[in-house]
């Protein structure tokens, strides 16, 4: 019989690493947002372990996918994944509901704090300008194809380009797969309802216009589509 989260989480703990300095119950079923297929995201903190490992099994009726870190390899792995805009580990450690903690767990949860308050790098204007012209491009390519493939997998890029776009130029994280909608819903349920409803009407009925119009509203802020006049790398 499945046991509840916390329960199983707990059990995993002691029987898997009792020795273990802390230990945090992280994703979906911590968030409310768990469904039928949904892991227990489980990070461990050891000071005996010399290296950080990731691995997934299935016990006490849960499949399961534990982090382990010492009381040091947990830090790259916050500046990589701020670095990358996707602050995976210091949302697992800032939302996770703890589940053994020798006295280490509030400064390690801190450091997560401190990091998703103060957001992604800010991007530059040439990196706007860049990222313009990558949507402007996929998004003319997606007016002009024909080939019924090949317009599913230009939109696939598409949705990707303007999430990102949307959500870095206005400070904020990003996201991949389940997180794409989760993140924009947090930065503007508005517009995350937009671009689900203009993307989704593209693949039931391969109708583009709202597509278009979204991807012209998300750009006209920074100065619209982006074709003539761009360049890379040419001398002056």
């Amino acid at each position: 019989m499945e046991q509840l989260p916390i329960h199983a989480a707990k059990k995993f703990v002691s029987k898997f690493h009792p020795n273990c300095d802390a230990a945090l119950l992280a994703g979906s079923v911590v968030s409310g947002q768990a469904t039928a297929t949904s892991d227990l995201d489980i990070v461990i903190f050891d000071r005996n372990q010399s290296h950080s490992y990731r691995e997934s099994l299935v016990e006490f009726g849960w499949p399961i996918e534990v982090f382990v870190h010492n009381l040091d390899s947990y830090k790259p792995f916050f500046v990589s994944d701020c670095e990358r805009a996707r602050p995976t580990l210091p949302r697992m450690v800032s939302e996770g509901v703890i589940l053994k903690d020798n006295g280490i767990v509030v400064d390690i949860k801190n450091e997560a704090n401190e990091l998703l308050a103060k957001g992604p790098e800010k991007w530059s204007g040439e990196i706007i300008r860049l990222k313009r012209y990558f949507i402007t491009d996929a998004l003319d390519d997606l007016l002009g194809a024909t080939d019924r493939s090949e317009e599913l997998q230009i939109a696939n890029t598409l949705t990707e380009l303007v999430s990102e776009f949307v959500l870095r130029t206005n400070g904020h994280w990003i996201g991949s797969s389940k997180w794409v909608m989760r993140t924009l819903k947090q930065f503007d349920e508005q517009f995350a309802q937009q671009y689900f409803e203009s993307f989704d009407l593209f693949y039931r009925t391969g109708d583009k216009a709202d597509v278009a119009d979204l991807v012209e509203d998300v750009l006209r802020p920074y100065g619209g589509r982006l074709f003539e006049g761009f360049s890379i790398g040419k001398n002056s």
